[in-house]
């Protein structure tokens, strides 16, 4: 069976694929030739990681899933949370 997972990280996929073992063909959008970003535009990773899923179903029509991560950290109010990538891209010097 076909699984498509919503990532663009070859080795996080990587890592899905020898959990599954042979039970499934995991796939990633790369491998169907979509070298795009996926839309990412939530304020939790719970919403990106649906927003991901919706986002390759409907492209795709294959079963699907997807995971967002971040750093949630108490002593900020579990931030940065979803915008930990953003966070440190704005925080980086020149």
């Amino acid at each position: 069976m076909k699984l498509l997972f919503a990532t663009a990280n070859k080795h996080k996929a990587e890592e899905v694929r020898a959990l599954l073992g042979d039970a499934f063909t995991l796939l990633i959008p790369a491998d169907l030739g979509y070298m795009e970003d996926i839309p990412e535009t939530g304020n939790t990773l719970e919403h990106n990681a649906l927003e991901k899923a919706r986002f390759v179903w409907e492209k795709f029509g294959l079963p699907c899933f997807s995971d967002d991560t971040g750093l949630e950290i108490d002593a900020l109010t579990c931030a940065p949370g979803a915008f930990s990538a953003r966070y440190v891209a704005d925080t980086r010097a020149p």
